[in-house]
C-alpha cells in the first residue's frame, strides 16, 4: 500500500465514528469480511476474535481487517466502545500491507487523520473523495511507520465556529441513538438554539432534525449489514420504540426495507 497510487483505493460508503450501543456485538456472519476495514478504538473495553485469535479491545487498539477475515466482537455495556471504522477496497495488487493489529503509539496523529476523513463527508466538500484517498494512504503509511519507528506526539488544534459545528455533527454520528434536541446540541456548542440551527444548516446543509434522523438510519444500515442485528434489535438500539415507524423512516431515507439490507 505504500507504493500504490491513491487512486487505487476504492472508497466504500461504510464509515463512521460511533458510540456503540450497550447491546452492541459483532456476530459471526455467513460470509467473511468482503473488503478492507480500518477499525480504531477511541475508548471503552471489549473483546474481539479475528480468525480464531483473541484480542482485548482498549483505547488505541487498531485493526486492519482484510477480505476473507472472520470476526466476532463484544464490549462491556458499562464501558461501551467508541470506535471509527472505514471500509475500502483496492483496485491493484498489494505487496506491503500493515499488520492486522497494533496498539497505536502516535495516536494523536492517527486520530487527526481519522477525524479529517469522517468530516470530509459531513458536507458536500469539493474534492472530498480525492482528499479522502490521500488521507487513507497517509493512514496506511502511518501504520507501516508505527511498525518500524516511534514518533513525537503533536498538539491538538483549536476549534473555530466551523469546526465546532462539525464536531457537533460528528457527535451526533457517534451517538445516533441518543435523544438529541436542538436545545441540547446548541448547549453543547455553547450557542443559542436559533443561532445554532441557522449555522448548522449553513455549514452541514441539513436541518438539525434531518441530520439526526439521517445519522440513525446510516448507523442502522451498518448494524443490519455487518453486525447481524435483527431489525427489532437495531431499532431498539437506536432509540425507536415503534419498529414499524423505524421501518417506514428507514425506507424513506434509503429506498429499501430494513429486512432487505439485513
Amino acid at each position: 500500500m505504500l507504493h500504490l497510487d491513491p487512486e487505487h483505493f476504492n472508497l466504500k460508503p461504510h464509515f463512521a465514528t460511533i458510540h456503540c450501543e450497550p447491546g452492541w456485538q459483532w456476530r459471526r456472519r455467513d460470509l467473511p469480511m468482503p473488503n478492507y476495514d480500518l477499525f480504531y478504538v477511541w475508548s471503552g473495553e471489549g473483546d474481539l476474535i479475528l480468525n480464531g485469535r483473541h484480542f482485548h479491545l482498549r483505547p488505541q487498539s487498531c485493526f486492519l481487517f482484510r477480505p476473507g477475515d472472520e470476526i466476532t466482537a463484544t464490549h462491556q455495556p458499562q464501558n461501551p466502545l467508541v470506535l471509527t471504522y472505514i471500509h475500502f477496497d483496492m483496485t491493484a495488487s498489494v505487496t506491503l500491507i500493515p499488520q492486522p493489529y497494533r496498539i497505536i503509539k502516535d495516536f494523536i496523529s492517527l486520530e487527526s487523520l481519522l477525524r479529517r476523513y469522517v468530516r470530509l463527508f459531513l458536507v458536500h466538500t469539493f474534492g472530498a473523495e480525492i482528499e479522502a484517498k490521500l488521507i487513507l494512504k497517509q493512514m496506511m503509511i502511518h501504520l507501516l511507520r508505527e511498525e518500524q519507528v516511534g514518533e513525537e506526539k503533536t498538539a491538538k488544534a483549536s476549534y473555530s465556529l466551523l469546526e465546532t459545528i462539525e464536531e457537533i455533527a460528528n457527535y451526533v454520528q457517534q451517538h445516533p441513538g441518543d435523544p438529541h434536541t436542538v436545545e441540547s446540541l446548541a448547549a453543547r456548542a455553547s450557542l443559542s438554539p436559533k443561532y445554532f440551527s441557522q449555522k448548522f444548516r449553513e455549514i452541514i446543509g441539513q436541518t438539525v432534525r434531518s441530520y439526526i434522523v439521517h445519522a440513525r438510519i446510516k448507523r442502522a444500515e451498518h448494524l443490519l449489514h455487518f453486525t447481524g442485528m435483527t431489525v427489532t434489535e437495531a431499532a431498539d438500539a437506536l432509540g425507536y420504540n415503534d419498529v414499524h415507524f423505524f421501518s417506514r423512516q428507514f425506507k424513506h431515507y434509503t429506498g429499501k426495507k430494513p429486512s432487505e439490507i439485513r
